[in-house]
């Protein structure tokens, strides 16, 4: 009964700002308002259910390899789907994530920056695949909607005789930029803005704080690497368009 009666706060500052969301999001009339507050409500059933499975599998090689490849499959389908989904559009996303992921990692745990045990492997696995999928969803989203916006100058570029990829070249270096800036503005503002999360929960796991934030230098630099070949991958892949791309979903 105790430990139920812990979770009432947490409910209710909760629930209050799942509230405050949707009232500011309606206020504004902004589209899908209620979008946000199922997310929240999504997100704490997926780790109510994570936090149990966790706890038996963290030291299990197998079962950690398992749950990094359900983490992939759900990041790639999503992103896929923010960007017009397809199954081509699927292996392209999956292929650009999987080359900036396992390349990442392996320079990681390959050079001993982080010590590849189960526990590490799925704490820092986890964190570069989220932020590869969210490059790849912003990186794909604004080429897309940048060559939509200047189709004309794309078609000109064509007339000219340049190639599908030289037209479109200097958007899809603008959409490769665009995307990685939230990325690039937490890592040079950390510790003067924001502490984050992995920083913060190894602190209080009782890791000293120069423990916790060499840990936490490495998985900054982890996501910007993998992120920068995400999105790199996945533009080039996509810069070459024939006709004019339909919005992304």
């Amino acid at each position: 009964m105790t430990e139920l009666a812990d979770f009432v706060p947490t409910l209710l500052g909760v629930g209050l700002l799942m509230v405050l969301t949707v009232a500011a999001l309606s206020a504004f009339r902004a589209p899908h308002s209620a979008a946000p507050a199922l997310a929240i409500l999504r997100g704490a059933a997926q780790l109510a259910v994570i936090s149990v499975i966790l706890g038996g599998v963290i030291t299990s090689p197998a079962w950690v390899a398992v749950a990094l490849l359900v983490m992939f499959s759900v990041a790639a389908v999503t992103a896929s789907r923010r960007l017009g989904w397809s199954w081509n559009r699927l292996w392209i996303v999956a292929g650009s994530m999987a080359l900036g992921i396992t390349a990442t990692l392996v320079i990681v745990f390959g050079t001993g920056a982080i010590a590849f045990t189960p526990r590490y492997a799925l704490a820092i696995g986890g964190i570069v695949i989220g932020n590869s999928m969210t490059i790849a969803t912003l990186a794909g989203r604004h080429f897309a909607e940048t060559v939509i916006e200047r189709w004309e100058e794309v078609e000109a570029w064509l007339a000219l005789g340049a190639t599908r990829r030289q037209s479109t070249l200097e958007l899809a270096r603008r959409a490769v930029y665009s995307a990685l800036i939230p990325s690039t503005d937490q890592t040079k503002t950390t510790g003067l803005v924001t502490l984050p999360g992995a920083f913060v929960g190894a602190i209080f796991g009782g890791v000293s704080p120069l423990e916790a934030g060499r840990f936490q230098i490495v998985v900054l630099a982890s996501i910007m690497a993998a992120g920068s070949i995400t999105a790199v991958t996945l533009i080039g892949i996509l810069a070459p368009v024939r006709v004019r791309p339909a919005p992304p979903g």
